[in-house]
């Protein structure tokens, strides 16, 4: 059933679950028998009968909670968080906040009566399948109470309390930072009551430096230099999205006077092909928001072409950098327009922004206190403040090369878990980066895409500056590359370890850069975030492995 969710068919969701409810419904009352509930106290075998009784229930109970979400013409549609003729209804999206929470309530409550089966004292022809159901419902309980939250600050956000203004940051992910991209294009959206308008644009090359930069905390300024309070183009030189969104509305508004910007959103143009997907093509308008020459690039757009039109081909066809971001924010823009004021695909457009968020294309601040809380323990966030309870290692990319060369790089990212004698418990990080660029790229490609040598890297060549965050409470023990050990830099950020390495990699060339880090503890398998890039995530961040040793 998750994956017709997923794929954005309710009604057959709703069909599957029909089927569902029939089952967990008789297997509830097989379970609650008073013969069965008898059974329960009995000795040795009555665990086994009451873990039953209490596992039918909570399947029962969650079931049923979860049935009125996937009416497909209900007042939990699709459609309800999808513009018509401009505007979300917002009322009706307040109206269903409140059956979403009872509904995350309900499961929470069923999920921690199964959560409290003891399955030490089962037999394992019971212990084993309670244990496979086990994930799944703390998956959906876990989703649902998210979707709660969100339903609660999402009006407001769109406008329900008075007018909202957020700075979207569109992200270039041809010249890498550790949140995606260089944010060279910037849009202003405006919500007021549900309706959603483009209300300016500019780039962060207009902007300039800021002399003196703003401030950052000092922690981060260790790690990535005054660069990040310096151009708007650093302020993700952190993987800390709440950081560079804090950043960026101090620059906007200091440079736009008199506007006042309550969140920050930050896309790429993977998820444009996304979003793409559930609007069809976009046909750009030769409007006075395009540049006037467009060369051979496309006029239209599709979710087939966005991403090397505007991370590769766009550079090929207009040389002017502040028209590349013109043309950036222009597509941006009717990509927007597209999908406030077109024909839309409710569920593909749910899908895209559920996909963008799980691979971290999708960032979202808000400056208000009580919604930045809601958003802060969601995929949307971006924060890098981990917790020793769920331990988390990142790896980031900044580009070092000053250019557009990230298009061609193809990375690989891992963990590794080692087992030593001493009691510590290992994991290593491994990145593998190759230069997939022509050979004669110094040549061939651009000056604007190679940097022409302007920082110090020979044309063609890329440099990266590659950062690897440990979980809290680890520490970080070394650092090699192709087998060797590497001199680094080690830092703390929110008191995780963090790493930082140089490398230069001409045409063809690849290398691959390993991170030791260790505890004292154990803990459950590290989850691992990755700078999206402009491979898909799949590509990226491979499944984690278990060391010889470890056998």
């Amino acid at each position: 059933m998750t994956e017709l969710v997923v794929a954005g068919d309710f009604a057959g969701a709703e069909s599957r679950m029909s089927e569902i409810q029939e089952l967990t419904s008789r297997a509830r009352d097989a379970g609650t028998d008073p013969l069965w509930r008898l059974a329960g106290g009995l000795p040795w075998l009555g665990p086994n009968f009451a873990a039953i009784t209490d596992a039918t229930m909570a399947a029962d109970i969650t079931v049923d909670a979860i049935a009125p979400l996937l009416d497909s013409s209900g007042s939990f549609s699709p459609s309800l968080f999808t513009p018509k003729d401009g505007r979300i209804n917002v009322h009706a999206v307040a109206e269903a906040a409140p059956k979403l929470a009872r509904a995350a309530a309900t499961v929470s409550s069923a999920n921690d009566t199964f959560e409290a089966i003891d399955r030490g004292q089962l037999l394992p022809q019971l212990a084993a399948p309670l244990e496979q159901a086990a994930a799944p419902l703390d998956t959906v309980d876990s989703a649902l109470g998210r979707a709660s939250e969100v339903a609660a600050v999402l009006p407001p956000m769109l406008g329900s309390e008075g007018k909202r203004n957020y700075l979207v940051l569109v992200q270039n992910n041809a010249e890498i930072r550790a949140t995606g991209g260089i944010p060279g294009a910037l849009v202003v959206l405006t919500t007021d009551d549900g309706k959603i308008e483009l209300t300016d644009h500019g780039s962060a090359s207009q902007l300039g430096r800021f002399n003196p930069a703003l401030a950052v905390d000092k922690e981060q300024e260790r790690i990535y230099t005054t660069r990040l309070g310096a151009y708007m183009q650093n302020v993700n030189l952190t993987p800390d999205f709440p950081t560079a969104a804090t950043t960026a509305k101090e620059m906007w508004e200091q440079e736009n006077p008199g506007s006042n910007i309550d969140g920050v959103l930050s896309i790429d143009p993977v998820v444009l092909g996304y979003l793409l997907e559930a609007t069809g093509p976009i046909e750009l308008n030769k409007s006075d928001s395009l540049p006037r020459d467009l060369g051979a690039l496309p006029s239209t757009l599709s979710s087939d072409n966005v991403v090397q039109t505007l991370l590769s081909d766009v550079y090929r066809e207009i040389e002017e950098p502040a028209l590349q971001d013109e043309y950036f924010a222009a597509v941006a823009s009717q990509v927007f327009s597209g999908i406030t004021n077109g024909n839309i695909d409710a569920p593909q457009m749910i899908n895209a922004l559920r996909k963008g968020a799980s691979e971290n294309r999708l960032l979202v601040w808000s400056a208000k206190d009580e919604e930045q809380d809601t958003i802060a323990g969601s995929a949307l966030a971006g924060v890098v403040a981990g917790s020793a309870e769920k331990p988390e290692v990142g790896v980031y990319f900044n580009d070092g090369t000053g250019a557009k060369m990230d298009y061609y790089v193809r990375r690989e990212v891992r963990l590794e878990k080692r087992c030593q004698p001493d009691g510590y418990y290992r994991y290593a990080v491994q990145v593998t980066l190759l230069n997939d660029a022509p050979t004669d790229a110094g040549d061939s490609l651009p000056d604007y895409v190679t940097g022409a040598g302007a920082f110090g890297v020979e044309p063609g060549t890329v440099q990266t500056n590659v950062y690897a965050y440990g979980p809290t409470e680890w520490f970080l023990d070394s650092a090699s590359r192709d087998g060797e050990a590497a001199p680094f830099g080690s830092y703390k950020h929110d008191d995780r370890p963090v790493a930082a390495l140089t490398v230069k990699l001409a045409p063809g060339e690849s290398t691959s850069v390993e991170f030791g880090f260790s505890t004292l503890y154990e803990t459950e398998e590290p989850t691992l975030q990755v700078t999206p890039t402009v491979q898909p995530t799949a590509g990226v961040i491979k499944p984690s492995s278990l060391a010889a040793s470890c056998n």
